[in-house]
């Protein structure tokens, strides 16, 4: 009786049906093997503690950290040299050349004069890039749909990256370029701490964003024109040889964020400027803006120094960029590899 009770169930439809799969079915059966097996993302069960690439939310975080500290303070004698030309009138900075900023800054200062105000930048540099990345990552994830060659959403990403991480870095950005131009000896700020104190107690809080306009309307389009490069240029670099795209990662990363790099900072020079000049006002010289308006700054400059005035400083913001870029994505994507292999599980 169980044989008889259980033939019927064995001659179901669905069970009967053991005919051979057809070409298009196994075609389809391996690409959805071949995008599990390839896909390093985390597995459904985990979506909620990964954000995605198989990292921890703090992870992106900490590679963001990482790398804006290594990228500026690497490259931050060539950003004193750039603050310099950059505030009209400062000095002892009277030429707009990069030799003779630097042979001035030197014979004044000393070479700890490239380093004024490092410590102000790695206060800044730190959390801001944490939230630069990791908001980037967040967004891009949303905005892309999934599609790796979405270059407007990875601009997209970049743009709200860099609304959320100015805010964070604009006051030390601030009090950073303060120190640039003080000088060493009998300078106006002997540190970070007496800049902060003496800039909340003669020109109140606001003097700290003073400039963060004109940093978004400035590193929006940079961050845009920056991480749209970046992605196509890496895919680019990669397509050339597939076959060894793992073994030059690193190379790829640095030769696709320095390209980015400088492209942006060449197109955002006179927004640049623009910041510098609202940063640094009444340090050594510089002019004082009642409004603080961009385009009251635009004619400040356009009528002191002429257009080329808008272009002061080009020259080292693209040696800081290219480089500088090249540092941060490198040690970015390094990091992120740290982390990657961090949490693969132990075999």
């Amino acid at each position: 009786m169980a044989t008889t009770d259980a033939s019927p169930k064995f001659r179901s439809h669905e069970l009967r049906t053991l005919s051979s799969p057809s070409s298009e079915e196994l075609q389809q059966q391996q690409q959805q093997h071949q995008s599990i097996t390839m896909d390093p993302s985390p597995s459904h069960e985990h979506t909620h503690n990964h954000h995605h690439d198989g990292l921890l939310f703090w992870q992106f975080m900490a590679s963001g950290s990482i790398a804006g500290c290594a990228e500026h303070m690497a490259m931050f004698p060539v950003d004193t040299i750039k603050t310099r030309m950059q505030a009209l009138g400062s000095c002892p900075i009277k030429s707009v050349g990069v030799w003779p900023a630097l042979r001035s800054i030197l014979k004044s200062d000393g070479t700890a004069g490239l380093y004024r105000g490092i410590a102000a930048m790695g206060l800044g540099a730190g959390p801001a890039h944490a939230v630069y990345f990791s908001v980037y990552e967040f967004c891009k994830k949303g905005l892309s749909g999934g599609n790796p060659n979405n270059h407007m959403a990875h601009a997209m990403s970049g743009v709200c990256a860099t609304v959320l991480s100015d805010a964070v870095f604009t006051p030390m950005d601030m009090v950073k370029q303060r120190l640039q131009l003080s000088g060493g000896n009998g300078g106006t700020y002997r540190g970070v701490w007496d800049c902060v104190k003496m800039v909340f107690k003669e020109e109140g809080f606001k003097a700290f964003y003073a400039s963060y306009r004109t940093t978004v309307v400035m590193n929006a389009p940079f961050t845009a024109v920056h991480f749209a490069t970046y992605e196509a240029a890496k895919k680019g670099l990669t397509g050339i040889s597939p076959n060894t795209a793992d073994d030059e990662r690193l190379v790829v990363h640095a030769t696709a964020g320095a390209a980015a790099g400088a492209l942006a900072a060449a197109i955002t020079t006179p927004l640049d400027v623009v910041k510098t000049q609202l940063q640094c006002q009444g340090v050594c010289g510089c002019d004082r803006f009642t409004s603080g308006s961009i385009k009251d700054v635009f004619k400040t400059i356009i009528i002191k120094d002429g257009y080329r005035g808008l272009l002061r400083g080009w020259i080292p913001r693209m040696m800081f960029h290219a480089p500088a870029a090249a540092i941060c994505w490198s040690t970015y994507e390094a990091a992120k590899t740290f982390f990657y292999d961090l949490n693969e599980p132990k075999k």
